[in-house]
């Protein structure tokens, strides 16, 4: 009972970005552990905090949750790799830089990373779009790099160069998965002794 004549405190309302942001890691972690269709947003809004209706307020369905939990995921993937090649000033260190950095999201990230890679049994879904997307992202940022740093007039090449390295890439990360004794640096090492002898001969530097 409330003896001291003041009103009750108040308990402070989250902002909305940090709510929405609070909800969007919670559904990471139970789309990873659950996967999209046995995933509850029951089990979710439990896990939050919130009661379900707010979920359905913020995201209106549990699709529409699942697609900014991906958008999320490829904002940071794109953030970490723009990062890891700023100040780089050859070819064979750009790639090699933005490969480790893949790698080190894949390892540090794995519910993100778990997310952006089971597109099979999102097919059908406005959400595979959303991962097809992310691929896209990275494959433009590679064909990017690659014109940036190599003497490549064929822009169909640049293209298929960037396509291979992230399929590759994706393939490896998820070997890598199955085999923890696979650091990122390792997995960078293969990729370099793989990719960099076909590209050395276009490098401008």
């Amino acid at each position: 009972m409330n003896t001291s004549g003041k009103p009750p405190a108040r308990r402070k309302r989250m902002p909305r970005a940090e709510r929405e942001r609070q909800m969007i890691e919670v559904a990471e972690s139970v789309f990873a552990e659950r996967g999209y269709a046995a995933a509850s947003m029951d089990e979710i809004a439990e896990r939050v905090g919130v009661s379900k209706p707010m979920l359905y307020e913020y995201f209106q369905s549990k699709e529409g949750l699942l697609l900014a939990c991906i958008q999320a995921a490829r904002a940071e993937l794109r953030e970490a790799t723009e990062k890891s090649v700023l100040g780089t000033t050859t070819a064979e260190d750009a790639l090699r830089q933005g490969l480790l950095a893949f790698f080190t999201f894949a390892r540090d990230r794995r519910q993100a990373w778990s997310l952006l890679r089971h597109e099979m049994s999102l097919i059908g879904t406005s959400a595979a779009e959303e991962l097809e997307a992310t691929r896209r992202q990275q494959t433009d940022l590679i064909a990017h790099l690659m014109s940036s740093y190599l003497n490549v007039s064929d822009l169909a090449l640049t293209q298929a160069m960037a396509e291979f390295v992230v399929g590759g890439c994706e393939r490896l990360a998820i070997w890598c998965e199955q085999n923890e004794e696979i650091t990122p640096i390792a997995a960078t090492d293969y990729a370099m002794n793989l990719l960099w002898g076909g590209l050395r001969h276009l490098s401008q530097h």
